[in-house]
């Protein structure tokens, strides 16, 4: 499959929005109608931090770099490895899930962040989740707490870039 990863732009946004509607009803998926929402998307864009996996002129992916002061403030976080990047709001859609997407854009959205300056990575993955937890355990990351957040319960991982 030949594609290529770009930020996106306020031109990608219905299709952007298309993506997410698509994930929600999946099984862990938590999104609903009102997250992520178009807003989620004009403030990804605007942060320039929105980026989508292209195939055939068609967004298939997507990732965002996320700034959430509440999850910065969980206390598991290891200090040695701040500032700390976040990575989001990973979709795929349900046609093209299965064909590793999910890692190459988790793989994108680390090298992004490292050009960033970043000196490590943390995120939330809903506990259940087992295709995310899956994906992600390629990447050796660290289990290092749990919450509840969102309604949800959640692993939180970390890892050094």
């Amino acid at each position: 499959m030949e594609y290529k990863i770009v930020m996106a732009k306020e031109s990608d946004k219905a299709e952007i929005l298309s993506l997410y509607k698509s994930q929600i009803g999946r099984k862990y998926c938590p999104w609903s109608d009102d997250y992520p929402s178009a807003e989620t998307i004009d403030t990804d864009i605007s942060r320039n931090a929105l980026f989508v996996m292209k195939s055939g002129g068609k967004i298939i992916s997507s990732i965002s770099i996320e700034e959430d002061e509440s999850v910065d403030a969980l206390p598991f976080w290891s200090r040695n490895i701040e500032p700390a990047g976040e990575l989001a709001r990973l979709a795929v859609k349900p046609n093209e899930q299965n064909k590793g997407i999910g890692r190459i854009m988790l793989r994108f959205g680390m090298e992004e962040l490292k050009r960033r300056d970043f000196k490590g990575i943390r995120f939330l993955v809903e506990k259940h989740n087992k295709k995310a937890i899956s994906c992600y355990a390629d990447f050796d990351f660290s289990v290092v707490g749990e919450c509840h957040m969102y309604e949800q319960d959640f692993l939180c991982y970390e890892k050094e870039l």
